[in-house]
Order: structure tokens, then C-alpha cells, then sequence
């Protein structure tokens, strides 16, 4: 294929293509295949992002009165899991429209507020279209005025399933066809946030009426150590808060709960949103602020930008009995900064805690949402 690039810093990363576009071209490989009777080695597919990709055909043999072709998924530079497996599409001849159906390795959707309803095949809405468009072109090269049914299958797709999030949101038995652009940008977030969106609007389908953010595998500890009866509806946003925040929102929750461990959430009381440590750090120097508010000795905060982990700024904090005092600040801007986040659309809340000093701390709102969560 046509080689593509984007810059992550000053690193020059190649581009893939997603399993959408790869469905697609093994489709109107079939397609031509079948409507001419040879072999296809590479096909051209457009895609939503503009311009078109060149692709190779891995497979192309005859099955009964259909053709099934398959192409390897190249991600580029981009750590997928997906990378390097084979998509197969089988094209048969139908009277009319075009038929797409999921085979196997291919997911079927459990739960509502996913791309499909529930009992389809977990074949995006861009992909389906993609997939149609292709087999069009092929019917009008060659004056073909009839249908196509399209059999779309992953032969890894079951295994691999195992290490997405599609079991956790109601996707079983296989993979997703995904992909709005048609290419995979090497290191994107994207991936991520739509896992979020999707989660988030199976719990508004679900009629829940608050969104209850995990932060990370503690956090979900924690709930399920503590609030068992939270964990069915959580969704786990990582380190893109901000985001879940925004995400929230747009679906429509007024209510919005997030529980984290210190060592990310102490982050949020300098105003960052995002808490992976490749974005910003500024845990020591938002404790050291609480603490200058909370007018801790100055000796105690020089020893607390010394420390590795927030765990380990605690442990000072609580030898000096200053931890009540610099906690009350924390809790206070950690709310101001969600309020602001959220622009008077929603009501938020956040639930801090440490396995490790046995702390919880619970901004202004906290409760009352965890009450309506609950009922």
C-alpha cells in the first residue's frame, strides 16, 4: 500500500489501516473475482479519510459458487493487536442489494448502544459501507445489476477477542470490524475513547442515571472490594478523564462519579486531565501547593518533592500530622477543576483512595451522586 506517516513528537511512525478497510478490499477482491472469473492479486479501496489505498490480496480460491479472498491487517507502527491477521471476505451472488453478515471470528453484539443492535454481527456502520461501496464499484465495472451477500470473517478473531475490551461491552465470539477513517495512526488515543463512548452509552441505554468512572485496576478493585453492587456499571476511563468527562456529557448523564487511586487522582487538583505520566506528572508539586495552602512547614514540602510516588509523599504528610490538613485542599481543587471541566452541564463527584494509608477522601458531591448510583 501507498505508504502513509504522522510525527508522534519527533518520531516519524508509518501508518496502517484497520480492519474495516480490510473487509472491505477482501470484499471487492471476491466481488471481481467472481464477476470474472480470475485471480486478484491487489485491489484499490477508498476510504473515509479521503484518496484510496492500494492493498495486496493474501487469499483468493473458490468455495462452491462463491469466492473468498483475505487480506493481512498491517497496523503501521501502532501497537494493535490485530496486527498481522488475516480477513477474510466470501462473496456469493444474490438477487438483489448487498447482504452483510458477520462469520467466524467476527463478534456479535449482546448489548444495546453499541454501532449495531443487539444480535448483529459487530460490523460498524463505516465498515458496512465501505464494504457495499466496494462490491458496487465491481458491479458496475462489469455491468453486474444484480446483489451480493458478503460473508465477512476473522479465522483469529475468537482468541484475540479475549484480549480487547469486546467482552467487557457486550461483544462475544469474536472481534470487531471497526475504523471511521479507514487508517490506523500509529500511538492515537482514538481507540481508546471510542472504547470509552461506547461503554458509557451502553450504561445510558442501560437507564442508568449516573456514569461511574474507574480510573485503573485499583479502582475497580476498590469498588468491587467495596461496592459491589457498582461494578456492572462502571466504566473504566484510564488516564483520559477529561475526556470521559466531555464524553459523559454529550450522552447526556448530569450526573458523573470517578474513583482513583491517589497516585493519578492527586493529579486532577492541578488541573490535569489527562494522567498518563507522558502528558504531565505534577503530583509532588500539587501536594506541595496543598500543603502551602494548608500552611504546612516549608522543611516538610521540600522533603515531599523528593518522593517517587504520591504513596510515598503520604507517608511524610501522615509523620508530621499535616495528611487532614493538606487532604481538605486537595479535595477542594480537585472539585474546582472538575466544575470547570464540566461548565455547570453536569454535577461531578470523585472518590480518592489509598490501599496503602487506608485513606479515603470524597469531594462536595461524591455522595449525593453515589446515592442516586445506587438507588
Amino acid at each position: 500500500m501507498e505508504e502513509r506517516y504522522i510525527y508522534c513528537g519527533t518520531k516519524k511512525m508509518r501508518c496502517g489501516y484497520t480492519t474495516g478497510t480490510c473487509a472491505a478490499a477482501a470484499a471487492k477482491a471476491a466481488a471481481q473475482a467472481l464477476l470474472t472469473g480470475s485471480q486478484v492479486k491487489n485491489v484499490d479501496i477508498l476510504i473515509p479519510k479521503g484518496g484510496q489505498l492500494s492493498l495486496i490480496v493474501h487469499r483468493c480460491e473458490r468455495s462452491g459458487e462463491s469466492i473468498i479472498c483475505s487480506v493481512i491487517k498491517d497496523s503501521g507502527d501502532d501497537p494493535d493487536v490485530t496486527n498481522g491477521i488475516e480477513v477474510c471476505a466470501e462473496v456469493s451472488l444474490i438477487g438483489s442489494g448487498v447482504e452483510i453478515v458477520g462469520g467466524k471470528g467476527v463478534g456479535t453484539v449482546t448489548k444495546a448502544g453499541l454501532d449495531q443492535p443487539v444480535g448483529e454481527a459487530a460490523i460498524n456502520s463505516v465498515p458496512r459501507k465501505m464494504i457495499a461501496q466496494a462490491v458496487k464499484e465491481v458491479a458496475e465495472m462489469n455491468e453486474y445489476r444484480g446483489g451480493f451477500r458478503v460473508v465477512i470473517s476473522v479465522p483469529q478473531g475468537e482468541e484475540l477477542a479475549q484480549k480487547t475490551f469486546n467482552p467487557r461491552i457486550g461483544i462475544v465470539g469474536g472481534i470487531s470490524i471497526i475504523g471511521t477513517t479507514g487508517i490506523v495512526e500509529p500511538m492515537s488515543n482514538s481507540a481508546i475513547i471510542e472504547t470509552i463512548r461506547t461503554e458509557a452509552n451502553i450504561r445510558r441505554s442501560e437507564g442508568r442515571k449516573a456514569l461511574i468512572l474507574t480510573v485503573g485496576n485499583y479502582s475497580e478493585r476498590f469498588i468491587a472490594e467495596n461496592l459491589p453492587q457498582l461494578s456492572e456499571q462502571c466504566v473504566m476511563c484510564s488516564n483520559f478523564i477529561g475526556d470521559a468527562i466531555d464524553i459523559g456529557i454529550n450522552l447526556g448523564f448530569r450526573d458523573i462519579l470517578i474513583y482513583g487511586h491517589i497516585g493519578k487522582m492527586v493529579k486532577l487538583g492541578s488541573g490535569i486531565m489527562n494522567t498518563h505520566s507522558s502528558y504531565a506528572d505534577g503530583r509532588m508539586e500539587t501536594l506541595i501547593a496543598c500543603g502551602a495552602l494548608a500552611g504546612v512547614d516549608s522543611s516538610i514540602l521540600c522533603r515531599l518533592s523528593e518522593c517517587a510516588t504520591a504513596d510515598a509523599a503520604l507517608d511524610i504528610l501522615y509523620e508530621n500530622s499535616c495528611a487532614d490538613a493538606v487532604f481538605k485542599a486537595l479535595t477542594e481543587r480537585i472539585h474546582g477543576y472538575l466544575q470547570a471541566r464540566a461548565k455547570g452541564e453536569a454535577k461531578i463527584g470523585a472518590v480518592i483512595f489509598s490501599y496503602q494509608h487506608n485513606m479515603l477522601l470524597k469531594t462536595e458531591y461524591a455522595d449525593e451522586i453515589l446515592d442516586l448510583a445506587v438507588k
